[in-house]
């Protein structure tokens, strides 16, 4: 599934075009990317319970342990105090992310700004 495919398939009010972070498929990952002129360091982790994410930006952390689910903000608010927000979106289906296939069946995108 396209990312185009994913845009519509998530809701009328995600116009913003979404931006593919770069994963790989490992248990336990921390990358940085800049995003939205903010230098976003994003940790991923695999537990038994799911695939759970920490983001920190100019080296303050913002959220810490969140559970990642398939089409579901993982920010949700402006409040936070990142640039914009993220989800994990399963190309394949609907199952929720896990390491073995990041990066090709399931895909973290980035939404910049936040809708008024």
């Amino acid at each position: 599934m396209s990312t185009a495919l994913l845009q519509s398939s998530l809701s009328p009010t995600t116009t913003a075009s979404l931006l593919t972070v770069p994963l790989t498929a490992v248990p336990a990952q921390t990358l940085k990317v800049s995003l939205s002129g903010t230098l976003i360091q994003i940790t991923l982790r695999q537990r038994s319970t799911g695939l759970y994410a920490d983001f920190d930006a100019n080296s303050t952390r913002f959220l810490s342990g969140v559970l990642c689910q398939d089409r579901t903000w993982l920010v949700r608010d402006a409040a936070i105090g990142l640039p914009g927000d993220f989800l994990f979106a399963d190309t394949q289906g609907q199952q929720n992310p896990d390491t073995t296939a990041l990066g090709s069946r399931f895909l973290l995108l980035y939404r910049p700004g936040w809708p008024s």
